[in-house]
């Protein structure tokens, strides 16, 4: 049986790696090993701050919508409930855009509330 050669092959995979390590910094640009770890750190830490990601999102709406209920003399918590017993079903994002982007239609959701 023949002898079988995997050079190609390796420098196959081992293009395929350092392809993605692209722009990344000393050894871990230029060694295989620290490459293959780098990636593996990378990835991870991507698939993670995609969750992560959407709950700072979330948090950035609350504190918008804290700081323009507060001008009314209100609290983030009370707000949210009062317009939940009123029966507004208006999600944070919006609730965040509206007290930016338009402060009278804002007001008028605030006022509501309060009734």
């Amino acid at each position: 049986m023949p002898r079988v050669k995997r050079g190609v092959i390796h420098r196959k995979k081992a293009n395929k790696i350092f392809k993605q390590v692209k722009g990344y910094r000393g050894a871990n640009q230029r060694r295989l090993k620290q490459a293959k770890e780098s990636i593996l750190h990378a990835l991870t830490y991507a698939y993670r701050d995609r969750r992560n990601k959407k709950r700072n999102i979330r948090s950035l709406w609350i504190t918008r919508i804290n700081a323009a209920v507060r001008e009314y003399g209100l609290s983030y918590s009370r707000f949210m409930d009062k317009l939940k017993k009123a029966g507004v079903e208006i999600n944070r994002k919006i609730l965040a855009n509206l007290a930016i982007s338009e402060p009278k239609i804002f007001a008028k959701l605030v006022e509501t509330a309060k009734a």
